[in-house]
């Protein structure tokens, strides 16, 4: 029996659609290439046709023309009628040497290291461990912790793309009658470095492993912020350093399992006095009474989530989530603020009893 046309062609553009969406992988892949080759910092300079790249940038001048032309609606790059290509303001992001770049984040997510784990994803599913698992045999941070190079790369990586985020939490809490701050798992420093610089009253604490730790002293030192705060090495799963009026964790507690998670927050419960107070910056899945957030930021959090699941072994939570977390742990959550302009939130907790 024939199908009236309208309905084939329905059927052949739901087709269409998901093969590209089967193929999406290509695309990452692409962004990678064109990230590692250097690609946006070459036409920063000026449109340049793929002889002219591959002459620049050392590659294969008929492979980088295919790929040119194939990711092309992407609109990372437009081509000009005398075969030359132009960056658009979405490729100048791909640049190294522009404000809120994601050419690091292209480079480290694309990474083989990285991406294996996502072949796994049926593994996560059926078992709910982390694909990296079957991947390489180890979780991601015990890989981290034995791949120096690659730990370097993804601390650094997460440095950039926190920095506006760290920006706008400097200037959106309340910081005045905290006297010493301690960024727990604060990595190279780059939030204790927004937050001393906005409030000079404060003292800090950057928190981390013994090598990331050995980073943030440097980069303190290099902001001039070395006297006002200290980096100490330690594992947050065992203890946390004492004497703080703030404890900070930012994007920390959704790499975690909840038991895990929990851990590190008794650790902090621990380290504090009932006067201290916890802010924990996370995103947060919306809830279904919740009034809905703009897609963006819902896309944003279950990607997320996903990336977690496949990669990470934590989970993204709702806000009732993180409020059971901190009642475990001996917190109240005293109130959410959310970031003007980010998808995350501050999440503030105060001791029980205050």
């Amino acid at each position: 029996m024939n199908q009236p046309a309208a309905a084939v062609q329905e059927r052949l553009a739901a087709s269409r659609r998901l093969a590209e969406l089967i193929n999406g992988y290509q695309i990452s892949a692409a962004m990678g290439a064109f990230a590692r080759l250097g690609i946006a910092d070459a036409l920063a300079e000026g449109p340049a046709s793929p002889a002219e790249l591959a002459a620049q940038l050392g590659a294969d001048q008929r492979s980088l023309a295919r790929l040119l032309e194939a990711t092309l609606e992407v609109g990372l790059f437009e081509a000009r009628d005398d075969g030359r290509y132009a960056l658009t303001p979405l490729g100048q992001l791909l640049r190294s040497d522009v404000e809120g770049s994601l050419r690091r984040l292209a480079i480290v997510s694309t990474d083989e290291w990285r991406w294996r784990a996502y072949g796994h994803l049926t593994h996560a599913l059926r078992t709910g461990e982390p694909g990296f698992v079957p991947a390489h045999g180890c979780r991601f941070w015990e890989y981290l912790d034995s791949h120096p190079a690659e730990a370097a790369s993804f601390n650094e990586t997460m440095s950039r793309v926190s920095a506006q985020r760290d920006a706008v939490l400097a200037g959106a809490y309340e910081f005045g009658d905290i006297q010493r701050l301690v960024d727990v798992g604060g990595g190279h420093g780059g939030l204790l470095c927004a937050v001393l610089a906005r409030h000079p009253h404060l003292q800090g604490v950057v928190f981390d492993l013994p090598g990331v730790a050995e980073v943030a002293r440097e980069r303190l030192l290099e902001a001039g912020l070395a006297e006002r705060c200290e980096a100490i090495a330690g594992d947050f799963l065992e203890a946390v350093p004492p004497g703080g009026d703030a404890y900070l964790l930012s994007w920390i507690l959704h790499d975690w399992d909840d038991e895990t998670a929990l851990r590190i927050l008794v650790n902090c419960r621990a380290a504090m006095n009932d006067a201290a107070r916890l802010l924990v910056v996370e995103l947060i899945v919306p809830a279904a009474d919740d009034q809905a957030p703009a897609p963006s930021v819902t896309r944003l959090v279950k990607q997320t989530d996903l990336e977690m699941l496949a990669v990470v072994g934590g989970r993204e939570r709702t806000a009732a989530e993180y409020s059971r977390l901190l009642t475990q742990a001996g917190f109240s959550l005293a109130r959410i603020l959310p970031l003007e302009g980010m998808p995350w939130c501050v999440m503030e907790g105060v001791t029980k009893g205050r």
